[in-house]
């Protein structure tokens, strides 16, 4: 299975549980919500009208991602040098801080969880580099210079979906 489809099957597997929730679930907390009486003052029908409206958005995020993902050809993506997924072990050559990094989409950055955007500042300085490259990257307290100690692709079997 390619990375591609690896990455589908995840989406899919995200969305199944919220369309179930959306289509069977909140219908059924919306209607003995209802059967409570008035609706002005009823919390548990606001609750799961709430509810609907969060399940429709994060639904509507995932088809979004998944629509976007049409539009990655893996053979893009470099297999011997850092690109989109990677994974990347960083060594601050100020502190003597290793520093571990997962590049991903923008929409998926989590930097306090390691996850960072490929148009990020240190993401976009990691491009294209290889064990032993020395990155500097621009913070809003100075420069600051990496090292590269280690990447994997995610054609390595780069942990890509975690």
């Amino acid at each position: 299975m390619g990375i591609r489809e690896t990455l589908l099957k995840k989406l899919d597997e995200e969305i199944e549980p919220l369309l179930r929730e959306l289509k069977v679930e909140l219908p059924r907390q919306l209607a003995e919500a209802a059967a409570h009486g008035d609706l002005s003052e009823n919390a548990e029908y606001d609750a799961a009208k709430q509810r609907k409206d969060l399940v429709q958005a994060q639904i509507a995020r995932l088809y979004e991602k998944r629509k976007s993902l049409s539009g990655i050809n893996e053979l893009m993506i470099p297999r011997d040098s850092i690109g989109f997924w990677s994974r990347v072990e960083l060594l601050d050559l100020e502190s003597d801080e290793e520093i571990g990094y997962h590049l991903v989409s923008a929409d998926e950055s989590d930097p306090a969880n390691g996850r960072i955007s490929v148009a990020s500042p240190i993401g976009k300085a990691l491009i294209g580099k290889v064990d032993g490259d020395e990155i500097e990257v621009e913070t809003p307290r100075g420069t600051k210079t990496y090292e590269v100690l280690e990447f994997s692709t995610v054609h390595d079997g780069s942990d890509f979906d975690e």
